[in-house]
């Protein structure tokens, strides 16, 4: 009985945004406060409250605690929030579109083809004019666009139907070729190697506010794409032929939803370096938990993703502080025995059903 009244709690879409909310917030606040210096969470609500409220004078407060707040620690959690939600929220389209939970950014070559772009932009120093510091995230953004061109172009010469085996199988392919060609650049570096290779790693340090600003405007495209076409994607998650029965254009938005998720990978590999398992684990832990309607899905991604990255980031500058280890490290250690043990419930109740 007890059992139930939890599932009815956590099937109720009002406590799913509740949590999940306490839980980003929760995040937030922790990735502000533990540090070298700890600063107590009664002081960041101030601290936060009077920059944008201006409720109090930040005289008040300890301009250590001010400084640490306001100019390190916000905004490394603000952009691992954004590359955590992008990432998430993009998984769980390509999961939904393709019906197969191992569908996400990396296994379909949108990750590699925008690390491609990203290490050719630091290889050669590319700037264009007029661009400047959004050359990186265009870049990455167009080879992540022109890796899932290529994938669907080469899908469609196997198979003309486009079946979700098939695109996922090719952007397995691409993805093997492109990071030959990243390790290839990497093996041709110079003094620019320790650089690529910190940013392969993925991290969000030392990246400050400029890097937020960098993000976001690609963040809200992709994200308002992807909300808008909830509906589709429900119905396309039953079938193409069931989807195409309730007037959906299939191909266009299948096309259209691609290449959002596609400026989101873009964006956040463009800040974060590669980071790998957000997109793949937190989708599907999200269906699992409050179902597959995804006018829901999307933005409770959005919001675990988001909290979840913060966490991760927290535990990869605290673990072993003073050093620190790269973000896609603690990623790779929670999600892979996290997706193991969800595949292996998936299983269980496939055998129990």
């Amino acid at each position: 009985m007890r059992r139930l009244s939890i599932l009815k709690f956590l099937n109720n879409k009002s406590s799913a945004y509740l949590i999940a909310g306490i839980f980003l917030v929760l995040s937030i606040l922790l990735g502000i406060s533990i540090g070298s210096v700890s600063v107590p969470i009664l002081t960041i609500i101030k601290i936060i409250g009077a920059k944008l409220f201006g409720v109090i004078s930040l005289k008040d407060i300890d301009p250590m605690y001010s400084s640490i707040v306001l100019n390190i620690r916000l905004p490394r959690v603000i952009l691992s929030g954004l590359v955590g939600a992008s990432l998430a929220i993009a998984g769980a389209a390509f999961q939904g579109l393709l019906r197969n939970p191992l569908a996400d950014p990396y296994t379909l070559g949108v990750s590699s083809g925008a690390s491609v772009g990203a290490v050719l932009t630091l290889f050669f120093q590319l700037t264009i004019p007029f661009i400047g510091s959004f050359t990186l995230p265009l870049l990455s953004i167009l080879f992540s666009i022109l890796t899932i061109f290529l994938v669907l172009t080469f899908a469609s010469k196997i198979e003309r139907s486009l079946r979700v085996e098939t695109i996922i199988l090719t952007g397995i392919i691409f993805s093997s070729f492109l990071g030959a060609i990243i390790s290839l650049m990497i093996a041709l570096t110079g003094d620019e190697l320790r650089q690529i290779i910190g940013w392969l790693l993925g991290s969000v340090s030392m990246r400050g506010w400029e890097y937020i600003k960098i993000i976001i405007p690609f963040f809200i495209i992709g994200t308002g794409i992807l909300t808008y076409n909830a509906k589709e994607l429900n119905a396309m998650s039953f079938g193409e032929e069931r989807a195409q029965h309730l007037g959906v254009n299939v191909q266009k938005r299948k096309l259209i939803i691609l290449i959002a998720g596609s400026i989101l990978t873009g964006a956040a590999v463009a800040v974060s370096g590669t980071i790998g398992f957000v997109g793949l684990v937190i989708p599907h832990l999200s269906r699992l938990l409050w179902g597959p309607d995804h006018r829901h899905l999307l933005p409770l991604s959005i919001i675990t993703g988001s909290g979840f990255l913060i966490l991760a980031d927290l535990i990869s500058r605290t673990i072993i502080a003073p050093t620190e280890l790269p973000i896609g490290v603690i990623t790779a250690l929670v999600g892979a025995p996290v997706f193991a043990i969800i595949l292996l419930q998936r299983k269980r109740m496939e055998r129990s059903g």
